[in-house]
């Protein structure tokens, strides 16, 4: 009879903790899809991220999420949006509420959330909100085209003072004041329209957007990878799951790491000739980094 009772028990107990298992792992998958919007996370080939309830009419352009991921800044262009709109939508008790205009355009944010990122300059969190506008620098007065700053505060950022080459320079937070910026190497500053970088908030690696010889099509993604003695590694073209024949760009790796963000796209000619861009936002698990390592 003991030996019964004792059996039951183990299988109570074993029954309960499995079901605990299971209950954890679908409130994880659920708090995941909440927090992009009910899309299905992808693997590690790119898929288009356009969630329903922020691309009516196929005009959402793409955003970026706060690192406690309760905002999502994001835009929309075309159709009944003859200009570029900006928008911001936030979470509450688990769910989307209704996005509203905004003046905020194209933020980034520091891996805490205490720094937004706005053009060139910055914006702190204070108790009220968000400070007025900062300037890092007289460095900034060049950029062009893009910044990505370290959790340690170091900008890498672009330059086009030669037509459509650009060139990519970093800038080191020292004493409380940024250094002189340094050129980087010959190596990363090769091709046409060098842009959007994005780096690790370790430093450990580097990606942006370029057109190059023996690419896949119009502009591809490339990156680059930090060792310990601060060395970086010759530029790797981030392949054709990644590259195609149209111009992939803009690429943002979200603060949990899971996924990496960029856009896809091509210029279209309208009937007067003048050119438009259309892309779309793609997103792909970030074990494609992973495997790209030397």
């Amino acid at each position: 009879m003991k030996r019964t009772v004792i059996f039951i028990a183990f299988l109570l107990i074993t029954s309960t903790a499995c079901a605990g298992s299971d209950s954890d792992k679908k409130g994880k998958e659920d708090v995941e899809l909440t927090s992009y919007f009910g899309e299905q996370p992808p693997g590690l080939t790119p898929k288009i991220f356009e969630p329903a309830m922020l691309s009516p009419d196929g005009l959402f352009e793409g955003g970026s999420f706060t690192p406690d991921m309760q905002h999502f800044y994001f835009t929309r262009k075309n159709g009944k949006y003859k200009q570029r709109t900006f928008f911001v939508i936030q979470q509450q008790n688990g769910r989307w509420g209704q996005e509203t205009e905004t003046d905020i355009k194209w933020p980034q944010f520091s891996a805490d959330g205490k720094v937004m990122y706005i053009g060139k300059g910055y914006r702190e969190r204070t108790k009220t909100g968000w400070s007025a506008l900062k300037s890092p620098g007289d460095f900034i007065n060049k950029m062009a085209h893009g910044r990505s700053v370290s959790a340690n505060g170091t900008y890498y950022y672009t330059v086009y003072e030669n037509a459509d080459i650009g060139e990519m320079y970093f800038a080191r937070l020292k004493g409380g004041e940024y250094a002189s910026a340094v050129k980087m190497s010959h190596d990363i500053n090769t091709g046409e329209f060098i842009a959007h970088p994005y780096i690790a908030p370790d430093e450990s690696y580097l990606i942006w957007d370029v057109r190059r010889e023996g690419g896949y099509g119009q502009a591809d993604l490339y990156i680059s990878f930090r060792n310990q003695q601060g060395q970086w590694s010759p530029a790797i073209n981030m392949g054709p799951s990644i590259n195609t024949a149209m111009q992939e760009s803009a690429p943002q790796v979200t603060h949990d790491g899971k996924y990496l963000f960029f856009t896809r796209g091509e210029w279209l000619t309208n009937q007067d000739g003048s050119q438009n861009y259309v892309g779309k936002r793609y997103w792909v698990d970030a074990q494609v980094i992973e495997k790209l390592k030397p």
